[in-house]
């Protein structure tokens, strides 16, 4: 396995300069008509349910085309390490859908869509793939079922194409680059060569950028579906803790850990939603969300911000100022569609919540807790690891496949979580995070201010008020670094450069889902920001389903 990711950054020194972004959203667009078959880059859940329906090609097709993808790019080309692993029985599954949709229809709007999901996302054992959360430790585990939104997901007749690369225990292990992990390598930005994914669901935003899959599933413990649908330029959903099951996901925290849709489309991410929402008797947190589980698609109203309020927390927006122009260009849009913007709107709690370190004890306990009885309930782990401390010595003992000199040395949140102990001050920090991020944070701010939800840019101080307080958001695309910024040095990943994505968010109280969606629905359709720039020429596969159909000899 290559680990020295700077290798492609030399390779790509001679990148030329992009296309305008205008000529290259519609060169795109043409090319997929003219063929009369979707554009797998930016092809839509709908648009394949429709071929699918009208016979144009089957899900054998498509799964056959997004492996073609996968490979063009993944450990070859651009080699941005996205995918871990692929689904064995994953054309099997697909012909076996094809026939059912012949014999009885389909079962939902997923029937026979290829997912990819996140390596710490639980599936079958059988089914040939691992669940490792991207380390070496927990390869070859046997998991005693699917996870309960995998469950959901195959209930619903998708095929779970893939696991996602991710920084490595969704980068709970220690300081690392976003998009590192000891079995997928170090995976990297589509929009610029050797540009930093974000994370840690950074393979769940790489794959569905590019067009690798129809959508993916990431997790969120604080900013793990907001950061890479940030920086990839896509619809991520991170819901309320407790609307989404998190059984046989390899945890974090119990009060934080959330997992959500990441997509090119809200209208994508709606219809995923749909189907993994909802209690799963495994996670108790699941068992106290309003029934019934909405059909987040009827979310999708081109005027649901008319008449609504949006406050802008000015002090959370961050000093990019490229990002604050886009962002500030975006309340026009807003008012356009006849939202009323409160702008300044800030948190009463502000500064105390931007510097409260409660979240660090919160999470640094609940990892250890969490982490230990998620090995526990393992049916087997050929490695022998029992706990985390476990972890910290198989770290230490294949320091040549987890612990990689210059970028790759470091385990300290795992030392530090296994110091830690379920105490006082730990109950102490549970309760003042929901009184910053719930009571004096998201909901005071709301009610001071009459706000339907707030509004704030993705890259700002973001994630960590809805990650203390459980809370969902919303992000989509919003803009591109301009062709003036100057790369930053590569450590070993580049944090900015021209036409790195970033979005804006849509932050609500506890379940207010289907109102953020609606919102981020209205702004999407107006803007549709995403195909004003594409990614790197390299990145973008070539592969497509006429290419498939000529080579069954249809």
């Amino acid at each position: 396995m290559n680990h020295l990711a700077t290798l492609l950054f030399l390779a790509w020194a001679s990148f030329i300069r992009y296309l305008h972004p205008d000529d290259r959203g519609v060169m795109m667009v043409h090319a997929s008509q003219s063929k009369g078959l979707p554009d797998l880059y930016e092809a839509s859940i709908s648009e394949l349910q429709d071929g699918l329906e009208m016979g144009q090609f089957t899900s054998v097709d498509l799964v056959k085309a997004y492996f073609a993808r996968i490979l063009e790019v993944n450990h070859q080309g651009a080699s941005l390490h996205a995918v871990i692993e692929t689904n064995p029985q994953a054309l099997e599954q697909a012909a076996a859908l094809d026939l059912e949709r012949k014999a009885k229809g389909t079962r939902s709007a997923l029937h026979g869509i290829p997912i990819l999901v996140k390596d710490n996302i639980a599936t079958l054992h059988e089914e040939g793939m691992n669940t490792t959360a991207g380390s070496f430790a927990l390869l070859g585990s046997m998991v005693p079922r699917d996870a309960g939104v995998a469950a959901k997901l195959r209930a619903s007749g998708a095929i779970i194409l893939a696991k996602a690369s991710l920084s490595e225990w969704a980068h709970f292990r220690g300081g690392l680059p976003n998009g590192f992990s000891g079995r997928g390598g170090q995976a990297l930005n589509p929009y610029f060569p050797q540009g930093d994914p974000g994370g840690s669901s950074s393979g769940s935003g790489i794959s569905t950028a590019i067009g690798l899959a129809a959508g993916s599933l990431g997790t969120e413990t604080d900013g793990s579906i907001l950061s890479p649908s940030n920086r990839n330029n896509l619809v991520g959903i991170k819901p309320t803790v407790g609307l989404t099951s998190r059984a046989g996901v390899i945890p974090i925290s119990s009060h934080q850990d959330t997992v959500g849709p990441i997509c090119r489309s809200v209208a994508d991410a709606a219809a995923i939603l749909s189907v993994i929402a909802g209690p799963d008797p495994l996670d108790n947190f699941t068992l106290v969300q309003p029934q019934p589980v909405p059909d987040f698609s009827k979310a999708l109203q081109k005027h649901a911000l008319k008449g609504v309020r949006l406050g802008v927390p000015r002090l959370f927006q961050g000093s990019d100022m490229n990002i604050i122009a886009a962002f500030n260009a975006s309340l026009e849009v807003m008012k356009e569609l006849g939202a009323t913007i409160v702008d300044p709107a800030d948190f009463p709690d502000a500064q105390e919540l931007m510097a409260s370190q409660n979240e660090t004890t919160v999470l640094s306990v609940d990892f250890k807790v969490d982490v230990n009885n998620y090995i526990a309930g393992l049916v087997e782990v050929p490695t022998g690891v029992k706990n985390l401390a476990d972890l910290i010595t198989f770290n230490n003992e294949h320091a040549d496949l987890e612990l990689i000199p210059p970028f790759y040395t470091s385990q300290s949140q795992f030392i530090t979580s296994q110091a830690t102990e379920v105490n006082a001050s730990f109950f102490q920090a549970l309760a003042a995070d929901a009184d910053l991020g719930r009571t004096r944070g998201i909901d005071g701010t709301l009610q001071k201010f009459k706000l339907d939800a707030l509004l704030l840019p993705t890259s700002g101080f973001t994630s960590k008020p809805a990650a203390i307080a459980g809370y969902p958001v919303v992000t989509v695309p919003l803009g591109f670094q301009p062709d003036s910024v100057v790369p930053t040095p590569a450590n070993p990943v580049i944090a900015n450069a021209p036409g790195i994505p970033f979005g804006i968010s849509f932050m609500g109280t506890a379940f207010s889902e289907f109102k953020l969606i609606s919102y981020a629905f209205a702004y999407e359709q107006k803007t549709h920001n995403r195909l004003k720039r594409l990614a790197f020429p390299a990145a973008i596969p070539k592969t497509q389903l006429e290419d498939i159909l000529g080579s069954n000899g249809d």
